[in-house]
């Protein structure tokens, strides 16, 4: 008999699944997270919400406002934690450039899509997007009722 493989522990520690019905999602780039002790143990026990978060860029630095951490409660008592605190985003100068670029003129925003791991550090996807519009969204909404429906369908045509 063969042994079952051991089940590979996913990387990904939160999405931002609103991101995708609220904005068309163009390009994608990967930063780091200057981050503290204590968000850390937060983040590896998955202590995390990115749903109305988004990435300001200030003086040729990006930057993740809205992002909620909430400590753990074996946090020690001298420490007073902000869960909401700015925290600062690590790119390359290009990659700024081109967001900067990107942001200021065609006015697209900055929005995070995931959080995850990656070599033992925390690393944050974000995505150049442009804003829906309301029928923009009713449209998604239809599409994906449609291909639920069409795999329902599928299904029980099959068996």
């Amino acid at each position: 008999m063969a042994k079952k493989k051991a089940k590979q522990p996913s990387n990904t520690i939160a999405l931002n699944k609103k991101a995708k019905f609220d904005f068309f999602l163009l390009d994608r780039f990967e930063a780091g997270m200057v981050l503290e002790g204590w968000e850390v143990k937060s983040l590896r026990s998955g202590r995390v919400q990115l749903r109305d978060s988004y990435v300001l860029v200030k003086n040729n630095e990006a930057w993740l406002l809205g992002a909620l951490i909430t400590p753990l409660t074996t946090v020690s008592t001298h420490v007073h934690p902000d869960q909401q605190r700015t925290r600062k985003l690590l790119l390359h100068r290009k990659e700024l450039d081109k967001l900067i670029g990107a942001v200021e003129r065609k006015g697209q925003t900055l929005v995070p899509t995931a959080l995850y791991w990656k070599k033992n550090r925390v690393k944050l996807e974000i995505a150049l997007a442009q804003g829906k519009k309301s029928h923009d969204k009713r449209d998604t909404e239809r599409d994906r009722d449609w291909q639920r429906e069409k795999q329902r369908l599928f299904k029980k045509h099959v068996a």
